[in-house]
């Protein structure tokens, strides 16, 4: 999932160098994606209204729900 993550978020910004993504896993089971990007492009994934940032929410808990997992994407800015 880290790495579906990954190549969407590649997709969406230029500095695609310094696109990260970190996981860690929480007490009750639940993988957390930190996404990384750039300063500048922040905003292009988050998107107007959040609309980006909930639609690649959607499609990581699609492939978790296929993985029997619980998982949560959080921007870090």
């Amino acid at each position: 999932m880290e790495e579906l993550l990954r190549y969407l978020a590649r997709a969406l910004v230029d500095k695609r160098d310094e696109v990260k993504v970190d996981s860690f896993t929480e007490d009750d089971g639940t993988v957390v994606l930190e996404l990384r990007v750039a300063e500048d492009e922040v905003g292009r994934v988050i998107g107007r209204g959040g609309r980006t940032i909930n639609a690649l929410r959607a499609v990581i808990r699609a492939a978790a729900v296929k993985h029997e997992k619980r998982v949560l994407v959080d921007v870090i800015d």
